[in-house]
């Protein structure tokens, strides 16, 4: 125990390995906070710990990382900026009496002169645990301010009672450029370093020293120091001389660092190593065998329980969320028994870990936060703090409460704006998690085929397909979208071994359920562009290869037979099913299933297309601000432009029509009506009135344009007083040649 921390070192250092026989490391220890390398979220300006250390006003802390990262550094600091008493301890030559004698020191010190005391403890895991309680009144008494260090976790190696009492810092292994700025610091100090000489690297040389060092100050300044004094003879030359340090000599001056914790060599990592890999392996009896013989070697068995927990999310994770529990609840027991008996928990643990299900889906956290890295985005407005910015900023506007919708579930946007569509998670189909799977890859689905999706407009403007109109204009149509899903599945009833052609599948609504049912058959989805196969395959990557889709681009919806079969090498297609197919281009789409009806003899097809269903909703919504003859004439031309079949969609009777005139017959029909709440501005308004747009044309031509005038700043007026709960209607028909009936 000393009064100075280290009182072999003079701050001067004495001459270049010159008396005091400091190596480098020592001499170049910083002495100051601004000469302090590193760490700058615990010590850059402004941090806790350094306002602490400046201000002398130091509690009792914990400084946690790997070698060589300035936690001694930080304690000669602290010992040289503070008016308190400093003591000095290190736990491995120390025990119950120096403790003892550090706190009636420090009782004295108290009492005498009203002077605090400040106890640094080098490696204070390395205590046991009734040293560590020895000390632990004094701290809570505030008679010794704790100063410890430690390589370990110290919620896992120190007594819990004395890191409660104490606040942690975690230091970290340093970079790239804090060791170039440390090795250039060593080179250029005329009186504890190498300034007085002229030195120079071959190329390489110093990277390759910073490197090897692996972030661990104290191992560069070592190898540096090797490295110049053994590259010229003798040492040391007349000042002003060159010394210039080749690659070899770099190369010979370091080794790699020893990993950290390093008890008993390579052993401890190898069977640790092989512990895990037996546990993700399913082998019950490798993985006792490597518990068996880490114990028998001396290995702390917090450690083998440490492995255990990680292993615990990290290889069998929501296949089998107990896991978790379990190893946590053997830990904490063996922590209430220790050992002999404690063993009885490892092996349990073990055991279940190593029959457990196994899904490595934790590991999408990585994907996200490499996302993260790169994307630097913004919280979307309706997920902000509403209580703060709602009225300024518009904060919270637009977020839908789950729980007030059906299934507790609404389809909104929870990912940034970059990050639209993006998947992490991969959810397994083993254990707990395949109960999970589905719904979730349906809920993503259904997200995905919401945002996608074409919500009526009467002006033809596909206002909903921008990506500016909010998610929540959307909750509606992806509820009803998921009601589609379902009714197209529930009237084609697909066999396990149904070989299924999937139309205008560019959401990949449809062709996910079909993969799910038909896991014996196979699935055929037909896109639009090279994007949409893109976006599918990332879907189906976590999907064994024999049972993804094909999925082929056809922008020509006329040719989706041909196209079918040159990418299966078959036209033994069950099914034939689609979404919306006849929307974008009647004829050609005709074309395209009359090929397919003729091309597939025997196939069903499932076809929900939409109905115009929007017929006298807009008179509706502005006949209060419209004089009352105003509000009639506008009513009859809406009603004039749905029954002259202009806003698109079909009837009942046009869809039937239609499929018969290609030779397919309608064996039923089924209609769905829904509706979505949509949040529409003056933008919508203007599209559904522009001149380009279909229904503004056609009131125009019937209303005039000062009355097209005044209906536009009508619809603006009611657009604006709130969201409205604009009107939907599908119907799925069954069809089929009618020899195949």
């Amino acid at each position: 125990m000393s009064d100075d921390l280290f009182t072999a070192a003079p701050p001067g250092g004495g001459s270049v390995s010159g008396a005091s026989g400091a190596p480098l490391a020592d001499r170049m220890r910083p002495r100051t906070l601004d000469e302090f390398i590193g760490q700058e979220h615990i010590v850059g300006p402004g941090r806790l710990l350094r306002r602490a250390i400046q201000r002398d006003r130091l509690s009792s802390i914990i400084l946690s990382g790997p070698p060589g990262t300035g936690k001694t550094t930080l304690a000669r600091i602290v010992a040289n900026t503070t008016s308190s008493r400093f003591l000095s301890i290190n736990a491995v030559l120390s025990g119950v009496q120096a403790i003892r004698d550090s706190i009636e020191s420090a009782r004295r010190e108290r009492d005498l002169y009203d002077r605090r005391t400040i106890l640094f403890v080098d490696e204070v895991h390395r205590w046991n645990k009734a040293q560590q309680d020895a000390l632990l009144p004094w701290v809570e008494n505030g008679t010794i301010i704790l100063v410890g260090a430690t390589t370990e976790n110290p919620f896992f190696e120190v007594n819990k009672a004395l890191v409660s009492r104490s606040r942690v810092f975690q230091l970290q292994s340093l970079g790239e450029d804090d060791l170039l700025k440390a090795a250039r610091a060593a080179l250029g100090d005329n009186e504890r370093g190498y300034g007085r000489w002229i030195v120079n690297f071959e190329d390489g040389a110093l990277e390759h020293l910073v490197a090897v060092a692996d972030g661990d100050a104290r191992s560069l300044l070592n190898a540096l120091e090797l490295a110049v004094e053994t590259s010229v003879e003798p040492w040391p030359p007349t000042d002003g001389c060159e010394v210039r340090v080749t690659m070899q000599a770099a190369e010979e001056s370091i080794q790699k660092r020893a990993v950290l914790y390093d008890r008993d060599g390579d052993y401890h990592y190898d069977a640790s190593s092989a512990l895990i890999k037996s546990l993700r392996g399913s082998d019950p009896d490798a993985a006792l065998y490597w518990v068996a013989r880490m114990v028998y070697a001396g290995e702390d068995p917090r450690f083998i329980f440490r492995r255990l927990l990680i292993s615990a999310a990290e290889d069998v994770g929501l296949a089998d969320p107990q896991a978790l529990r379990t190893v946590e609840a053997c830990t904490a027991a063996f922590e209430r028994i220790g050992m002999p008996e404690g063993q009885f928990f490892l092996a349990q643990a073990a055991l279940y870990l190593a029959t457990a299900p196994k899904s490595n889906s934790t590991m999408a956290y990585y994907d996200a936060l490499a996302a993260v890295e790169k994307e630097k985005a913004e919280v979307p407005d309706h997920l902000k703090d509403a209580s703060r910015d709602a009225d300024g900023f518009g904060h919270g506007a637009g977020y839908l409460y789950p729980h007030a919708y059906k299934g507790h579930w609404a389809a909104q946007q929870y990912l940034p704006d970059s990050l639209r569509g993006a998947v992490f998670y991969r959810p397994g189909a083993i254990g707990h998690e395949a109960t999970l799977r589905d719904e979730v890859l349906r809920r993503r689905d259904t997200q995905l085929a919401a945002w996608l999706a074409g919500d009526e407009s009467p002006g033809g403007a596909a206002v909903a397909r921008r990506v500016e109109e909010a998610w929540s204009a959307r909750t509606g149509t992806a509820a009803l979208l998921s009601d589609l899903r379902n009714a197209v599945m529930a009237a084609l009833n697909p066999q396990r071994h149904e070989n299924i052609l999937v139309l205008n599948a560019d959401d990949g609504l449809l062709a996910r359920e079909a993969s799910r049912r038909c896991t014996d058959g196979s699935v055929c989805a037909m896109v639009r562009d090279a994007a949409a196969i893109e976006r599918l395959a990332y879907a189906y990557s976590d999907v064994e290869e024999l049972l993804r889709p094909a999925i082929v681009a056809c922008p020509d919806p006329a040719s989706v037979a041909q196209k079918a079969i040159g990418a299966v090498g078959h036209e033994a297609f069950d099914s034939v099913i689609a979404i919306g197919f006849l929307s974008a281009n009647t004829e050609e789409a005709l074309s395209g299933l009359r090929a397919c009806s003729e091309a597939f003899l025997s196939a069903r097809f499932v076809l929900a297309e939409r109905r115009p269903a929007a017929k006298g909703f807009l008179p509706g919504l502005v006949a209060d601000r419209l004089a009352p003859e105003q509000a009639r004439a506008f009513g009859s031309a809406d009603a004039a432009f749905y029954d002259e079949g202009l806003a698109g969609g079909h009837s009942e009777d046009s869809l039937v029509s239609a499929l018969s005139g290609i030779g397919l017959s309608v064996a039923s029909t089924v209609r769905l009506d829904g509706q979505s709440e949509r949040r529409l501005g003056d933008r919508e308004a203007e599209a559904w009135m522009a001149d380009s747009s279909a229904y503004g044309a056609f009131v125009r031509v019937h209303m005039g344009e000062e009355m097209a005038v005044r209906i536009l700043e009508a619809l603006k007026a009611a657009f604006a007083s709130g969201a409205v709960a604009w009107p939907a209607s599908w119907l799925v028909a069954v069809a089929a040649r009618a020899q195949a009936l």
